[in-house]
């Protein structure tokens, strides 16, 4: 099966959690400006926002007694789409989006399951990126499978908020304990239950039996489920089983399980999520309030998206005739009136130097002659200072003067002068409303510009001397309403540098999720260079249906006929001049379905400033509507100020950087810095040679689907989980290429470029793995770099213990592995290492605990990886362990209300 793709690029910084601007503010214990927003494709249903608000309320409850008092929901906004009817009730959204929500309502693609989660790929203590809730979920009644809604949402704000991370593990659901037992993989080991095999259902009845031990591995078998008593007296843990009726807090360092192999104790270093919780920002001015139960209920907005509103504002001072800048300008900004733009949006335009004037007043989108008559406006002349207040002031006044309003609405600033005065409008910019993304261009672009991005929840871009940084830029600005169709995609922005008189050639493969609105853009700099263009079934384009326009900026574009055609595009560009010049190549379209996720690249960055040497996590998040993407290729280029450019490839292997191994998220340390000002980043995601394919696994950082309880000596089961079988677990993507700005970032305190000293360690090694072969235990882990996840260690220091708190507390003082023989390979390459563990006696159930640090050539030392667990296991013939909690030897099965017979052998 060949399945299409949304790849979407989310590309985030290490230093601060969180990619997206959320507005939530902590004042006074109540949360107050979240945003819960319903996708477009959503049908409309009154009943899912009195779902949503019963929900908030109820967890809102279950919050402040889980956080001890500290913290309540005072105030929520539930954006509705356009795509629903306006009713008196609803109000119009400030810089509310849904593409900035804190929780989206949305379908799964290929309706796959129900599972709420948490998008959440940064460290331990990290926000995530968003809450996923389907409306299905909001609308009946899982009750038995996860608990109530509001404990559900308390679960995901969880992650969302404070990010910790789930305290089960469906990939290792059980682990052999310091005292030689069986657990099942959770928090507190308090919780109750018993384990056991189902085996087929015919006939009204159902047989079980226990579990038996692995012969490998000396855990339970594969098929073996944990099924919880539903009378429980454990109060702990919200992150991992919230549904039981007495789990009401959080694991504290008292009752924490440190040694269950879920990813909490794996990303926290064995840390209680209390104690994480504890430690994060909200709480560290918060005390436990007096009263009883949260002071006031949560209150609710009702906001409705409203049509697109974006207002240019230029730059067209003296310095903007250097270098080409006021072409390139216009260059960019004819492709965003073009090609970027949805229709139906109203658009304005205003230039500004030491003055501002309006070009156009807001103009409604409606056919090719609106864009002409805008982009005829278009500066032609550079002259003057640089007032970026007043441009902005008359940004404004060309919205409010069209009788829209500056709430909700865009402008897209573009400067490349300093302005000492932008102080002077800020609180003008904040009351306004207004969405502001900021372009600097070249290096002297005013050093609080970014100021007004940050403030507003807008995007931040730089672009240094060529026209793509611009055209990448204007690109991703595109339609914040979670509609796949208005998205633009952009599969080419390339810069070339050719000799007088030569050809180049490139491909641009076109894949079956877009084609609509498809265009082939052109920009030189010295004289318009012949182009040949040819689609995948032979049809050939020439120079002459690549058309300019009347304002002589050096541009030539194609717009494809209806529907491109799939498969690979190659074109041919030949310097007529005989100079060199730089000729470039950009290609835009958008989905060609409105009910197949397209293939896109979404980019972003987290963290807006950097101080050397700290190192930045570069993150990309490959997908197809919400499902993983696999085996692609990401790269990532980041550019200095002066124009050096630093290439990344990123990965999915789930160690350094990388929080889980294929879940989609391409991951990877940032340090190479080549001294101070704004950086961009812009990314290249590809899948070649029919390498890709789609999850379909579940994802991770989830509330937990319970397959049924232990009731009055009964188990009750729930409705089976819709699983994927191994054999359809992933299925084929087909090519694509998509190329995508992930934003600028500032970076201080950076030495000059040169060869500068080692300053940061190996990465910690997280993904260790043992297992004995006979006498021998055999180790395999990721190999980390010289500098966090770059070039290659210098030795390695194992040790093992026979205590698993002594290796965790006294790692320095364990047995000591001779590891002489070990030569660390490249970063990111699977080290594999055997070992006799000697002075130890071994035999059945003995249990070994081993860590591994790694040390680079300046001699400075990694953390100490996570701890893996080897054990000595000789099976017996009918081997089985006593099931935890309860035993049970005859058991009445319950599914949908059905009483079966359950029989144990």
């Amino acid at each position: 099966m060949v399945l299409c793709l949304t790849v979407i690029l989310f590309l985030t910084l290490h230093l601060l959690p969180g990619m997206k601007s959320s507005k939530v503010n902590l004042i006074n214990n109540g949360y107050e400006g979240i945003v819960i927003a319903i996708n477009p494709s959503v049908p409309e249903d009154e009943k899912l926002i009195q779902n949503i608000k019963e929900m908030v309320n109820e967890a809102s409850t279950y919050l402040f007694h889980a956080t001890k008092r500290r913290v309540y929901f005072r105030n929520v906004s539930i954006l509705i789409p356009m795509t629903w009817k306006s009713k008196s009730e609803y109000l119009m959204p400030k810089q509310e989006s849904y593409d900035q929500a804190d929780v989206i309502v949305a379908n799964p693609y290929l309706k796959y399951g129900d599972d709420p989660y948490t998008l959440q790929y940064g460290r331990c203590g990290e926000k995530g990126q968003y809450i996923h809730f389907t409306p299905n979920f909001l609308l009946t009644n899982n009750l038995p499978i996860y608990g109530s809604r509001g404990r559900v949402f308390v679960h995901e704000w969880a992650h969302l908020r404070w990010g910790i991370f789930d305290e089960n593990n469906g990939d290792q659901p059980f682990y052999i304990s310091r005292r030689n037992t069986i657990e099942a993989t959770r928090c507190s080991t308090h919780i109750t239950g018993t384990n056991v095999v189902f085996k087929k259902c015919q006939g009204g009845s159902c047989i079980t039996r226990p579990c038996r031990r692995d012969s490998q591995t000396g855990l339970y078998e594969a098929e073996c489920t944990f099924i919880p008593e539903k009378s429980q007296t454990a109060k702990e843990s919200i992150m991992f089983m919230q549904s039981l009726h007495s789990v009401t807090e959080f694991c504290t360092e008292k009752t924490h399980n440190t040694e269950a192999p879920n990813l909490q104790n794996k990303m926290c270093n064995g840390k209680s999520t209390w104690d994480v919780i504890m430690n994060s920002a909200d709480f560290q001015n918060t005390s436990p309030m007096t009263e009883m139960n949260p002071p006031t209920r949560p209150t609710f907005s009702l906001l409705r998206s409203k049509q697109r509103v974006v207002c240019l504002v230029l730059d067209k001072s003296g310095s903007m005739s250097s270098e080409d800048r006021l072409f390139r300008m216009n260059q960019a900004a004819e492709l965003f009136l073009i090609q970027i733009i949805e229709k139906g949006s109203f658009v304005g335009m205003v230039t500004f130097d030491s003055v501002a004037e309006i070009r156009n007043h807001l103009t409604k989108i409606t056919d090719d002659n609106v864009y002409k008559n805008i982009t005829a406006n278009l500066p032609q002349e550079a002259d003057g200072g640089t007032s970026i207040c007043r441009g902005l002031k008359a940004g404004f006044q060309a919205i409010i003067q069209s009788n829209q309003s500056t709430s909700g609405s865009e402008i897209i600033l573009l400067t490349d002068g300093e302005d000492n005065e932008i102080h002077l409008c800020i609180e003008e910019v904040k009351q306004s409303g207004v969405i502001i993304h900021t372009i600097a261009l070249g290096p002297s672009a005013a050093k609080e510009l970014e100021t007004l991005s940050d403030i507003t929840g807008g995007h931040r871009f730089y672009a240094n001397k060529d026209i793509n940084g611009l055209t990448n830029a204007f690109s991703r600005i595109s339609s914040r309403s979670g509609s796949i169709t208005q998205q633009t995609v952009q599969l080419e922005s390339k810069a070339l540098a050719i000799t007088g008189k030569k050809w180049v050639n490139g491909t641009v493969p076109v894949d079956s999720t877009i084609g609509n609105d498809t265009f082939f853009v052109v920009t030189w700099t010295i004289k318009k260079p012949e182009v040949l263009l040819q689609d995948p079934k032979g049809k050939k384009y020439k120079t002459s249906d690549f058309k300019e326009d009347k304002l002589n900026i050096r541009s030539a574009r194609l717009r494809i006929p209806g529907i491109a055609e799939t498969g690979t595009w190659t074109y041919s560009l030949l310097n007529n001049h005989a100079s060199s010049q730089m000729l470039t190549v950009t290609v835009t379209t958008r989905a060609r379905s409105p009910t197949t996720p397209p293939v896109t690249a979404a980019a972003h960055m987290s963290q807006h400033t950097a101080h050397y040497p700290s190192p930045v996590i570069v993150y990309a998040q490959v997908s197809q509507g919400f499902l993983p993407v696999l085996g692609i290729s990401v790269i990532a280029f980041i550019e200095t100020e002066d124009g050096r450019q630093v290439t990344l490839e990123l990965w999915d292997n789930g160690a350094g950087a990388d929080t889980v191994k294929n879940d989609g998220i391409y991951s990877r340390y940032f340090t190479d810095y080549r001294g101070n000002g704004r950086y961009s980043l812009k990314v290249l995601a590809q899948a070649r040679n029919n390498t890709a394919r789609l999850s379909l696994r579940q994802p991770h950082n989830k509330a937990l689907y319970v397959p049924g309880y232990i009731e009055n000596g009964k188990i009750i089961l729930n409705p089976p989980r819709p699983e994927v079988k191994d054999d359809l677990a992933t299925a084929k993507v087909e090519d694509f290429s998509r190329l995508t700005s992930g934003g600028s970032f500032t970076v201080s305190g950076a030495p000059p470029p040169g060869n500068h000293p080692s300053v940061l360690p190996p990465n910690k090694i997280i993904d260790l793995e043992a297992k004995f072969k006979e006498d021998h235990i055999q180790l395999s882990w990721t190999a980390p770099g010289n500098v966090l996840d770059k070039g290659k260690a210098n030795s390695y220091i194992i040790r093992i213990s026979k205590s698993f708190l002594d290796l965790q507390e006294d790692f320095d003082n364990a047995t000591l592995v001779n590891t002489s023989s070990v030569k660390p390979k490249e970063a990111g390459s699977v080290e594999n290492f055997e070992f006799k563990p000697e002075p130890f006696r071994i035999e059945n159930g003995t249990n070994f605990y081993i860590a591994v640090q790694a040390i680079n050539e300046a001699n400075l030392t990694s953390e100490v990886s996570n701890i893996a667990q080897a054990i000595k296991f000789i099976p017996m013939p009918e081997d089985s362990v006593p099931a935890l909690g309860t035993k049970i030897s005859a058991i009445s099965l319950a599914i949908f209300g059905l009483a079966m017979i359950l029989s144990i052998f």
